[in-house]
Parts: C-alpha cells; sequence; structure tokens
C-alpha cells in the first residue's frame, strides 16, 4: 500500500533539502546532464522561477521532504506556450512508496489548471524506473534522441514522453 504524503507548493526552506535529493543524480548517474550539482542558492532560485511560471511542488511525511516535481517551460518560442516539461526527483529514502504517483498526480493537475495542455518529460537512458512511473501516469512515448548527451565516459539517449493535459 502506498504511504500518504503531504503535497504543496515548494518553498525557498525547501531548496536544501531538494538540492541534496538532486546532488547523487548529479553526481553519481547519468539521470541528470548537469555536471556539477546545483547548491542551495540556485535551488532556490529555481524554486522561485520555476514555482511562478509553472509549478514546483514537494512532497513531505513526518517532516521530511520525500521528494519534489516541477514543471517548466519546453521551448522558448510563443507557439510552445502551452507546453511543458516536467521532471520528478524522489528521496531514495522512500523508494516505491507512491510519492513519484502522488506528486505527479497534484503537478499535473495544476499545471493544466495553469492552462497548459501538454507535458513532455525528458528521461536519459536506461531508466525503467522512471519510465515505468511516466507510463502509470499515462505518458506516452514519442521518441528517442540518440547519443544525445556525454556523460560518465559515454554517449547517454533521452526518450522522451508526453502527456495531453
Amino acid at each position: 500500500m502506498a504511504e500518504v504524503f503531504t503535497i504543496r507548493d515548494a518553498c525557498a526552506d525547501d531548496a536544501g533539502p531538494c538540492a541534496a535529493i538532486y546532488r547523487p543524480h548529479v553526481t553519481d548517474s547519468w539521470v541528470s546532464f548537469e555536471l556539477e550539482p546545483p547548491d542551495d542558492g540556485e535551488m532556490a532560485r529555481r524554486i522561485a522561477d520555476y514555482g511562478t511560471s509553472h509549478a514546483w511542488l514537494v512532497a513531505t511525511r513526518g517532516g521530511a521532504i520525500a521528494g519534489y516535481a516541477y514543471g517548466s517551460p519546453h521551448r522558448t518560442r510563443a507557439a510552445y506556450a502551452s507546453s511543458c516539461d516536467v521532471a520528478i526527483y524522489v528521496s531514495a529514502a522512500f523508494p516505491r512508496s507512491g510519492v513519484g504517483r502522488a506528486l505527479y498526480g497534484a503537478l499535473l493537475a495544476r499545471l493544466k489548471d495553469r492552462g497548459f495542455h501538454a507535458a513532455f518529460a525528458g528521461i536519459a537512458q536506461p531508466n525503467p524506473a522512471s519510465v515505468a512511473l511516466h507510463e502509470a501516469c499515462g505518458f506516452t512515448p514519442v521518441g528517442i534522441y540518440r547519443e544525445v548527451g556525454w556523460k560518465m565516459g559515454a554517449w547517454r539517449d533521452v526518450g522522451w514522453w508526453q502527456r495531453l493535459l
């Protein structure tokens, strides 16, 4: 049975915990294509920017942030304004707990309420857990960018998934 989480808008005080959740995805895997993890100040800036323009949500349980999800611009040209990218990161302390589905349920509803029509998720490959989460949340595959990024000594593919809101 999935655990119960409280989902809320992120605030500047969440920057440190969000940065800590994100850090191993940058330093220990190819899940993120960033090469250096953002510090708390940069994470606070992202929370403020994306929280205002799209949405940035955190899931908490027992006072701890279990994960976060956010929407961001898909592309800069005006015709893309009703589309957005989404991303989600879950703390290693909450694997397979239902936090991912809870976050995406709230985030996708919020983005729809804000007038977004389509959400896109780029998933560095291989990442079967992320693919399974996105497909369970209604995303469908739309294509693969082959060898689009170099990280951890190899070329990495990124698959793209889409969900109409």
